[in-house]
């Protein structure tokens, strides 16, 4: 108590001056409607630039969500467009054992979060995984063409095969003629592939279209897998040298569409073969 005395004794003229203050405060807010309008007007651009930088931050996040959301759909559509360009509608397919047509399959669209493109063994990881419906041998696509193919599935996430990875062949055919070959990939330049196991008589040049085969059920016949830039044919081999440029850029992929083949799901058969093998699992 004797402290608190000696406090109000020594700081006696601040305290009363204060009181003045805020005395003086109220009577010229509450009697004079200028400066009750200037208080409250203040007042109120505090107010409402506090709530204003609220609603910037809060907005910001939702355009950041928005914007993804965006560019996931941008990117399905532009899938769906190179499907219907570069898919041949096939109801029965000569020399498979399997029946498709382009309706039988689904494309369940997702972000690419990581990915390697200058390894002998390539991956990608998506941000879709088994509670999405994603599983092991489904194919992957992007808005150029092919991508690869799921090799590994978590709840959240799947692992992705390209194309460039050594250990992949994925079943293509020149568009022009329909002959069938599969890609190599030989660990170098992430733009191109060697097509493989197409004969010296078969006609191949420069600027002609390479296409998944559709032989499997992990993708539809059609799809762009690239380009022919170059064919050599040296005497006395039995095969073209075919070196193909990919229509997938992978340095500049975000967005893909993972495949799923409803139809595929009716066949029960066990020993069909993949498009890939001898992948470290």
């Amino acid at each position: 108590m004797r402290n608190l005395i000696d406090f109000l004794i020594r700081y006696s003229n601040f305290l009363i001056f204060l009181i003045l203050e805020v005395v003086a405060f109220i009577l010229i807010t509450t009697t004079h409607e200028y400066q009750q309008s200037a208080v409250w007007s203040s007042a109120n651009r505090f107010v409402a630039g506090v709530e204003a930088m609220q609603t910037n931050i809060v907005e910001y996040f939702r355009l950041r969500k928005d914007n993804q959301v965006l560019a996931e759909e941008n990117a399905y559509l532009k899938t769906q467009l190179m499907l219907l360009a570069n898919q041949e509608e096939v109801t029965l397919e000569r020399d498979s054992q399997y029946i498709y047509s382009h309706l039988d399959w689904e494309y369940i669209p997702a972000k690419v979060i990581d990915i390697s493109t200058n390894k002998q063994h390539n991956y990608l990881t998506i941000n879709k995984g088994s509670r999405d419906s994603i599983e092991v041998d489904m194919g992957v696509v992007c808005q150029n063409g092919v991508v690869g193919i799921v090799s590994a599935v978590g709840e959240k996430y799947a692992l992705v095969v390209p194309v460039i990875h050594t250990n992949m062949n994925l079943s293509c055919r020149l568009k022009k003629n329909d002959y069938i070959g599969r890609t190599q990939w030989l660990g170098k330049n992430h733009r191109e592939v060697k097509l493989e196991d197409i004969s010296r008589h078969i006609s191949v040049e420069p600027g002609d279209t390479v296409t998944t085969s559709g032989l499997t059920p992990i993708f539809p016949q059609g799809l762009m897998v690239g380009t022919v830039i170059s064919s050599d044919l040296n005497e006395g081999d039995n095969y073209h040298n075919i070196q193909v440029e990919l229509s997938t850029d992978y340095q500049a992929i975000k967005y893909v569409q993972v495949i799923y083949n409803r139809a595929a799901k009716l066949i029960n058969d066990p020993t069909s073969e993949t498009e890939w093998s001898g992948l470290e699992k």
